[in-house]
């Protein structure tokens, strides 16, 4: 009898699972695939394994649907996308799955309140993550013989497509090798980008779940060498709604072509300082200047100017610049009540209409102290006066530390609010720095994080500082948010370290503290410490040549980096530099969400820019 029982009951599970949902499949290994290899399945475990730390059934319940995009359409078997909607089951109980549709159709047909629903003759594909314990036999050997990578709490995930019957009944099969292809392109993108969603503020009181703003990102994908074809990088746009797209911007003008841009001049923003042709550098006031008509991304002095231009680079240019503009909206962080455009192009306009002109850490913004070496301006004592001034309640104060996990937040509201600031501070303008510091820590690098979590000390290289030297009490903040028992080292290495500083210890909180080394990072790397984690920021890689050798040092060391630029046009030329330096990009650019919420405005371009603004990653 109890033998009896037992078959039963594993025959249960083989078919239905423990929790709500379609249960998990039956027969189906990714071993019998045709002509898989073992690191193709390695890959897929650790996208799984990376997609599962970043637990998106936190906030996500199956009302919750994505759109997706994974390249062209022509990239795919029948020249369409294989599974264009995407949804999370467990987040409310249950075995923790993702879900993936053949249509938004099929999975608002399919979506339950709390349990899939099964529509006969509709196919989905999924990742179920199951308990060892509960796993077929074909699973757990597969599992330990290729030593496949843990999700977390011992889970590994099983990927199979399942159907209905017109009975009922559940029928699995193995995916394709395009099909896992496409999952493997899904949970690399949307580990990178749904923290990124902002909840919606004007949600019903009686809403038992969140809702989001509308929202669409777009990342690059790299395949691992196994899964590549012609192109190992793929662009993965997310979107929710399923159908939320871009704002297409369409010119009024009738008789307007969009092939081509127009030579008509534009009246723009009068209050904009001085701006300079692309082509010619010549001045331009604010109210007279020409602009593309169809990027609207560039600046000219006249029509002649912008001619010129198009012929000689900007036809190859435009349509890219045209799709980076076409993200202002999304790259704006709307909660914030303070300016946030620095129209003005110059910095001190900017900060007099916020109240701290040449007023304490914020002398670094602007050029009136430029004088000043780095690290050198005279300090104060009182905290308010290094924060120029602010009321008491509109910068952070020194918190009173618990040994606990360090507290994970994925945006400037929930920092605010975790820190007590209205939104009509703007410290996040300095915070982007240590924040950035503190979001590379903590979710991009899942060994750094790991280390903290243990209470072990981390050793962190952050090169080129330059006006982070004066904002050593902005970098106390990252002490104060880390709030657990790990250690961090940071030693920040560059040429701007004044002398006076190079070999000093500061100790920015209890956990933390920042060594100033003075120097160039490829001759000063090997007097070092090892680092766990390399880190530079708004790093202007084809501006310097120091980078190179920089580079050089974190190939030849395998250390992993992490770096971030101002706008998506100096990351294109990042991304040259260091494929140049033998080095591949592991962690795509995708926009920083500790990025400053101020955008700048370049002399001759409107492109969206910020400090801070993306972040990408090497040997990750």
């Amino acid at each position: 009898m109890d033998s009896h029982l037992k078959k039963l009951f594993t025959r249960y599970n083989e078919q239905f699972g423990s929790g709500p949902g379609l249960g998990t499949g039956s027969g189906t290994c990714l071993m019998n695939i045709e002509n898989i290899s073992p690191s193709f399945i390695k890959s897929l475990y650790k996208a799984a394994a990376s997609l599962y730390r970043t637990d998106p059934w936190k906030r996500f319940q199956p009302d919750h649907l994505f759109g997706l995009k994974v390249g062209k359409d022509s990239d795919w078997p029948g020249k369409k996308q294989l599974f264009p909607c995407v949804q999370f089951i467990g987040g409310n109980g249950g075995d923790l799955a993702v879900y993936m549709f053949r249509s938004e159709s099929d999975a608002k047909k399919m979506t339950g309140s709390r349990e899939t629903i099964r529509v006969p003759n509709l196919e989905i594909m999924r990742a179920t993550y199951e308990v060892e314990s509960l796993m077929l036999p074909s699973h757990k050997k597969m599992i330990k013989s290729l030593c496949l990578e843990i999700s977390g709490d011992n889970r590994y995930p099983v990927f199979d497509i399942c159907r209905c019957n017109s009975s009922g009944e559940l029928r699995c099969r193995n995916p394709t090798i395009e099909e896992l292809r496409f999952f493997y392109g899904v949970m690399k993108s949307v580990s990178l980008v749904h923290s990124l969603l902002q909840e919606d503020y004007n949600t019903p009181k009686w809403s038992k779940s969140l809702h989001f703003d509308p929202f669409i990102e777009t990342v690059d994908v790299q395949f691992p060498s196994e899964m590549s074809k012609s192109n190992n990088l793929v662009a993965v746009t997310i979107s929710h709604p399923p159908g939320h797209g871009y704002t297409e911007k369409v010119n009024s003008n009738p008789g307007s072509t969009q092939s081509t841009p127009t030579k008509k001049t534009e009246k723009v923003n009068s209050n904009l300082d001085l701006r300079r042709c692309a082509q010619c550098d010549k001045e331009v006031p604010g109210d007279q200047i020409t602009i593309c008509d169809h990027c609207k991304g560039v600046i000219y002095c006249d029509s002649f100017c912008q001619k010129q231009h198009w012929k000689e680079s900007h036809k190859a240019e435009c349509g890219l610049y045209k799709v980076m503009m076409e993200r202002e909206e999304e790259l704006a962080i709307p909660a914030f009540t303070f300016p946030c455009s620095n129209s003005d192009v110059h910095p001190c306009k900017y900060l007099e209409t916020i109240g701290v002109h040449r007023k304490g850490m914020w002398r670094r913004k602007c050029p009136c102290f430029s004088h000043c070496p780095f690290g050198s301006l005279p300090t104060t004592d009182q905290i308010q006066d290094s924060w120029g001034g602010l009321n008491d309640d509109e910068y952070p104060h020194e918190k009173s530390k618990s040994k606990s996990n360090p507290v994970i937040i994925s945006g400037w509201p929930e920092y605010y609010n975790l820190r007590s600031l209205p939104l009509s501070s703007p410290v996040a303008h300095i915070l982007s720095h240590p924040l950035t510091v503190y979001y590379i820590l903590t979710t991009l690098s899942i060994t750094s994080k790991n280390l903290l979590l243990k209470g072990k000390n981390v050793i962190l290289h952050y090169i080129g500082p330059e006006e982070e030297l004066d904002w050593m009490l902005a970098f106390s903040e990252i002490d104060s948010t880390l709030n657990g028992p790990g250690n961090l080292q940071i030693v920040m290495i560059g040429p701007k370290v004044p002398s006076t500083l190079s070999g000093l210890t500061f100790q920015t909180g209890t956990h933390v503290r920042v060594n100033m080394v003075k120097g160039i990072y490829q001759e000063e790397a090997s007097f070092l410490p090892r680092p766990d984690l390399v880190v530079g920021l708004n790093c202007g890689f084809e501006s310097s040549s120091s980078w190179f050798g920089a580079l050089e040092v974190v190939k030849s060391k395998n250390l992993p980096g992490f770096f971030t630029d101002q706008s998506e046009v100096l990351c294109g030329k990042a991304k040259q530099v260091i494929r140049g330096a033998g080095l591949h990009i592991t962690h795509p650019v995708t926009p920083n969400p500790f990025r400053s919420p101020v955008r700048n405005f370049g002399v001759s371009s409107n492109l969206p820019s910020y400090s801070n603004g993306f972040v990408f990653g090497v040997n990750t």
